[in-house]
């Protein structure tokens, strides 16, 4: 499991795999010099809730995975991070199988409307 380090706060874990598409999205952003609120759910530490921090090109921020190679990038999982990261409500951790369902509607959607 990997973790992100936002400025001097403690590290946030997250699945190595999640935590590489999370880093693609992060990084595209700032570096358009985008701002924007990043949110994940606290399941992982047990006292449910949700954490929401401010990313901005600023801030410091050290991605850390306990693998050493980039995994397969789930293309449909990494559009529908960005397009929650282009939200009004920022960026939200996004399932891979609920991206993957999302995907297939909006693919289906556009198969109807023809």
């Amino acid at each position: 499991m990997g973790h992100l380090l936002y400025d001097s706060t403690e590290p946030i874990y997250f699945d190595d795999r999640l935590l590489w598409h999370i880093k693609l999205v992060i990084i595209a952003k700032l570096r358009r010099q985008e701002s924007f609120s990043f949110s994940w759910d606290n399941d992982n530490e047990g006292d449910g809730g949700l954490t929401c921090i401010w990313l901005h090109s600023e801030a410091n921020l050290r991605f850390e995975f306990t693998i050493a190679t980039e995994p397969d990038i789930n293309r449909d999982w990494l559009e529908a991070l960005m397009h929650s990261a282009n939200s009004t409500s920022g960026l939200h951790v996004i399932p891979e199988a609920k991206a993957a369902e999302q995907t297939r509607g909006k693919k289906t959607a556009k198969g109807a409307s023809k």
